[in-house]
C-alpha cells in the first residue's frame, strides 16, 4: 500500500503534519453531494439560495474521486437527512425551516425535503457510492453528530481526513472543526467545495489560514491528484 510524503502546496502548512499519509491512515469524506443541495429544484434552492457556486464543485470533485478510487482509501459519503417520521428533527431546525417556508419534510419537486428515501435526498448524478464505500446519514451539520462516523474512523485507524463537498461554510466546516478537536489532521479541497456564495467560501478558507492552520489545511485538488497519479504512473504523469 502506497505511502505519500507531506504535500508542500497546501496552506498554511505542508499536510499532514505527521509527514506522511496514505490509504492505511487517511479517509476521503464526500459531504452532502445530494440533489437537495446541488439541483436547481432541490432543498437549498427552495430556501431562496443560489446553487451556482455549489455546482462549480461538481466536476472537480468527480475528477478527484476518479483519481482517489485508483487507491484503496476509505471513502465515506455523508447525507444530511432525516427519518421519514422526522423523529430525529430537532425543534430549532424545524422552526428555522418554517420561517423560510421550506421545512424539512415538506413536499417538493424531488419529494419530501431532506428525507431519507426521497429522490432529492439521494446523491447527485456522478456521486453514487461504489461498492465498499460507506454512507453516513446525519441529521445535523457535522458528520460526527448522532452518527457512527467517528467509530468507523477509529476502527480503521484513520488519522487524516481529506474533505470535499457542500457547503463549505456549514457542513464541511462543521465536520472539519469537530475532526480537529478529535485529533484528525484535515485537508479541505478548495475547488471541490461550494457555498451559497464566493464570500462565504473564502471566509472559511481565511479562517484556516490563521493560527498556523487552526482547523487544518487546504489546497486545490490538483496537488493531491498529481500525487495519486504519480504513485501509479511514475513521476512523469
Amino acid at each position: 500500500m502506497s505511502t505519500f510524503a507531506s504535500v508542500a502546496q497546501t496552506i498554511p502548512y505542508p499536510w499532514p503534519l505527521s509527514g506522511s499519509w496514505g490509504p492505511e491512515n487517511t479517509a476521503i469524506v464526500v459531504i452532502d453531494m445530494q440533489r437537495d443541495f446541488l439541483a436547481e429544484e432541490g432543498y437549498f434552492a427552495s430556501l431562496g439560495e443560489d446553487v451556482s457556486h455549489l455546482r462549480q464543485a461538481i466536476e472537480p470533485a468527480q475528477d478527484f474521486l476518479r483519481a482517489a478510487r485508483q487507491h484503496p482509501f476509505l471513502i465515506i459519503h455523508t447525507r444530511e437527512s432525516h427519518r421519514p417520521e422526522l423523529l430525529d428533527l430537532q425543534d430549532n431546525k424545524r422552526r428555522k425551516g418554517l420561517r423560510q417556508d421550506s421545512p424539512v419534510g415538506k413536499a417538493g419537486p424531488l419529494g419530501r425535503l431532506l428525507v431519507r428515501g426521497e429522490k432529492g435526498c439521494d446523491f447527485y448524478p456522478g456521486f453514487t457510492p461504489q461498492p465498499g464505500e460507506i454512507v453516513v446519514d446525519k441529521p445535523g451539520n457535522s458528520a460526527f453528530y448522532a452518527t457512527d462516523f467517528e467509530h468507523i474512523l477509529r476502527t480503521r485507524q484513520v488519522r487524516h481526513l481529506i474533505l470535499l463537498g457542500v457547503t463549505t461554510d456549514v457542513c464541511v466546516s462543521s465536520t472539519m472543526r469537530e475532526a480537529n478537536d478529535r485529533g484528525f489532521d484535515c485537508l479541505l479541497l478548495n475547488d471541490c467545495c461550494g457555498a451559497a456564495n464566493e464570500q462565504l467560501h473564502q471566509n472559511t478558507l481565511s479562517s484556516l489560514s490563521h493560527e498556523g492552520g487552526i482547523f487544518g489545511a487546504y489546497s486545490e485538488s490538483d496537488a493531491i491528484i498529481q500525487t495519486l497519479r504519480q504513485a501509479i504512473n511514475g513521476p512523469e504523469s
